[in-house]
């Protein structure tokens, strides 16, 4: 197998053209979204924001 890092800003060229995708901010993993296309793009906002993939998965479990 092989893989291909690519780095970009554009949140839709990410997605499109991801199989997986490692969210970072200030040098560190955020989280990372085996299928980033069915994740909200507002979710992988707030991980290049700093927010990591967990504390939003236990707001998102604590709000059901």
């Amino acid at each position: 197998g092989g893989a291909v890092l690519l780095v970009s800003e554009d949140l839709e060229e990410l997605i499109t053209m991801s199989d997986r995708l490692a969210v970072m901010c200030k040098g560190e993993i955020m989280g990372i979204l085996d299928s980033p296309s069915e994740v909200p793009v507002e979710t992988i906002g707030l991980m290049m924001a700093g927010t990591p993939l967990e504390d939003l998965q236990k707001k998102e479990a604590l709000s059901s």
